[in-house]
């Protein structure tokens, strides 16, 4: 039963969340402090996610030479601007490549 109360509490946060943007005062969204913030946050969050996906196993930080190696690989793939899904496939093969050769 907690499960659903928790899924309906989320739903409801989020969809008090997007109706607290649709009902935002013009002359707040221009003031150029919220738009800089507008423009850092999803980078902030990106970021951290990447690195809770990149280094986080469970409750505890580790350094897993393989999923540092496909981070590096799908960095040097948006380097060269290579589209979204072969971003995924490099970093995928080069994490895949180490765990079989048992890194």
């Amino acid at each position: 039963m907690s499960v659903w109360i928790a899924v309906i509490a989320t739903g409801l946060g989020c969809y008090a969340l997007k109706l607290g943007g649709l009902v935002t005062p013009q002359r707040i969204l221009e003031d150029p402090r919220v738009g800089r913030f507008t423009e850092l946050v999803p980078v902030a969050l990106l970021t951290a996610l990447i690195a809770v996906q990149a280094l986080a196993d469970g409750r505890t930080i580790e350094f897993d030479a393989a999923r540092m190696a496909g981070l590096g690989a799908a960095v040097g793939a948006l380097l060269l601007r290579a589209p979204f899904l072969v971003v995924l496939a490099v970093a995928a093969g080069a994490a895949a490549g180490l765990r079989l050769l048992g890194l």
